[in-house]
């Protein structure tokens, strides 16, 4: 089994036990345990728990970011459907992302930064691409709902 099998092996064990129990009650050693791995590889590969957690979390974003792209980038889409669409997606990929839900939890906002840039990283994809629908209605008449869209994301 290669370096990159049991990188996968522990990313996937440690994604199904995040989000079953939330990033404070999974430890190393059951995600080692799980995944039938001595803890040693799980260090090689990630230097923490919270390393770990933030690779699964990483992963989500990133199946959001591509599910969403689909719509955005999506020609035959105009752009009241486009927006109709994105967020329809938006909340089918973000509730299968247990573990990115952790994350917005009140204690583990506060308590644990190394997420941050993640979530500030989306937030900026997320504005960018929202702009970028909005601009495509800017050549016609601008409906209330349009109006709000606009003001949300400038």
């Amino acid at each position: 089994m290669s370096i990159d099998d049991t990188k996968h092996i522990i990313i996937k064990v440690a994604d199904k036990l995040f989000s079953r129990f939330g990033f404070h009650k999974t430890s190393m050693d059951e995600i080692a345990r799980i995944a039938r791995k001595a803890k040693g590889s799980l260090y090689y590969h990630f230097a923490s728990k919270e390393e770990l957690f933030r690779e699964v979390v990483s992963k989500e974003i990133n199946k959001l970011k591509r599910e969403l792209a689909n719509v955005v980038d999506n020609p035959g889409l105009n752009a009241s459907d486009k927006i109709k669409q994105y967020f329809v997606q938006r909340m089918v990929v973000l509730n299968e992302s247990a573990n990115y839900h952790e994350t917005l939890k009140a204690d583990f906002f506060e308590h644990f930064d190394f997420i941050d840039d993640l979530r500030t990283e989306f937030d900026k994809w997320e504005k960018a691409n929202l702009k970028k629908i909005i601009r495509g209605v800017a050549t016609k008449k601008w409906t209330n709902r349009e109006v709000i869209l606009h003001h949300f994301v400038n």
